[in-house]
């Protein structure tokens, strides 16, 4: 056994295609990269979230974004709050201008947000690439699945469930391509986790049957034989990871799929939810109903993020809490169910309480995504401290359609100079470009422009 040795991307194989990656185990120190905290050290993932409408940075004279205080000393502001338990691995970047963002109000915002480019002419699509997909494409050559794009209630209104300018934020590092989401969770995890190959007719229907059984079913034996050459602490990490893929796949049991939410009857389930509602171009058309599932399938959608990030599925990826319409609504806050986020922010004129209590809500879920990732050891570290997240939206503040002082933060530790987290530190009208050039920088890119070339002008300082 001292010659025992496994890959960091070992995989657990069964019958068919099934194979499940394997959480670090400390027989594979061999290769494990040194602590992504350290100065200097390149991060292992970056994963960026998206939600709609910016943020409410002035009601009643206040901004209900921004903290208080120092950079170092400061208090989180309401809409943050949530984020207390986890603030020393934050950095609130405050203020800059996003100003590539030149287009449609609402596309050029969630175009430039990834690629510090302009939209293209007759509301196009980008004309550079997404970072997500250059640090994919460049310092994960060799993963066979470079990034993971998902999305949870998603083309929402005028694209009515299709990629759209005003829906899309990834783009190919060859062709500047855009790149859409996934948003059923049962397609994302067998995207994820493999299927049962072979078989047709009623045998291929049994297959697929037993394996939403239990995919581990499918590898006991090999399970068996890893675990008598593994060390205690070695059994009780697989045995952690393994039985949190079982709860992933309890979580989707209840979680119908599109056809049978489409049948759906009064007073079912609330985890019954439906990936592509049908939606009109004025929010007219909501699907409540099933809008209150939201909650428990974006929780779904983290889990399964964050293990795909555990298991080294993909080094980067990509979570929308919806796309820059948001037209869907919010019952579970006992807002009306009648009326979408789009409503609040400015179809029925800016509402900033509403605003502000959906967006608390969003720093509700930002601190449970991060809680996952930090709850995950590999070795002296843990999984956010060798990962990039960065949070952002296409617009300052609904009101005005505004780009400049943006509402941006990173969290984490990957790339990140020791000290520069559990921070606050404003960057008034530096462009948001500079960002984007220090992210990459943080994955061992050395370049220093990023987008329109025209608003980027270098790093941000402070940050790596």
């Amino acid at each position: 056994m001292p010659n025992f040795r496994l890959s960091r991307r070992a995989v657990l194989r069964g019958a068919g295609s099934i194979a499940i990656a394997l959480p670090w185990l400390e027989i594979m120190r061999p290769e494990r990269r040194a602590q992504a905290a350290v100065a200097g050290k390149p991060a292992n993932h970056f994963l960026a979230v998206y939600q709609p409408g910016g943020t409410v940075r002035n009601y009643n004279g206040a901004d209900r974004w921004a903290p208080t205080g120092t950079e170092t000393n400061f208090t989180l502001s309401p809409i943050l709050k949530p984020l207390e338990p986890i603030r020393n691995k934050l950095l609130i970047v405050d203020g800059p201008d996003m100003k590539s963002a030149i287009g449609e109000q609402h596309q050029a915002g969630i175009i430039a947000w990834l690629t510090g480019s302009v939209q293209a002419p007759n509301f196009g699509y980008a004309t550079g690439p997404s970072i997500d997909q250059v640090i994919a494409k460049r310092l994960f050559s060799n993963q066979k699945k470079k990034s993971i794009q998902i999305a949870i209630r998603w083309a929402t209104g005028k694209s009515h469930g299709s990629l759209h300018p005003i829906n899309c934020a990834n783009f190919d590092a060859d062709n500047n391509s855009p790149i859409g989401p996934l948003v059923d969770p049962q397609q994302i995890w067998k995207d994820l986790f493999g299927s049962v190959s072979g078989g047709t007719g009623d045998a291929k229907a049994a297959a697929a049957l037993k394996r939403q059984q239990s995919i581990l079913d499918f590898v006991d034996k090999r399970y068996d034989a890893l675990s008598q050459r593994l060390g205690a602490a070695d059994k009780l990490r697989l045995q952690e990871h393994l039985s949190k893929i079982r709860d992933l796949e309890k979580s989707l049991t209840s979680i119908p799929s599109t056809s049978s939410v489409c049948k759906q009857v009064p007073n079912v389930s609330t985890s019954d939810y439906n990936p592509h509602p049908a939606y009109s171009d004025n929010g007219s058309v909501v699907d409540a109903s099933t809008d209150k599932a939201i909650p428990k399938v974006g929780k779904f959608m983290i889990d399964m993020m964050v293990m795909a990030f555990a298991c080294n599925l993909a080094p980067v990826g990509t979570l929308q809490w919806s796309d820059t319409e948001a037209k869907h609504t919010f019952p579970w806050l006992s807002l009306p169910s009648n009326q979408h986020h789009h409503f609040y922010q400015h179809d029925g004129g800016f509402q900033p309480v509403q605003c502000e209590q959906i967006a608390t809500w969003y720093s509700q879920q930002h601190l449970y995504l991060l809680q996952q990732l930090d709850a995950v050891t590999i070795g002296d570290h843990t999984l956010l401290d060798e990962t990039v997240v960065f949070f952002g939206s296409e617009l300052q503040e609904p009101a005005t359609h505004k780009k400049n002082n943006m509402p941006f933060m990173l969290a984490g530790g990957g790339g990140l100079n020791t000290g520069t987290t559990g921070r606050w530190i404003k960057k008034t009208g530096e462009s948001h470009n500079n960002l984007l050039v220090s992210i990459l920088n943080m994955f061992g890119d050395t370049r220093t422009s990023f987008g329109t070339k025209d608003y980027s002008t270098g790093v941000m300082t402070g940050i790596v």
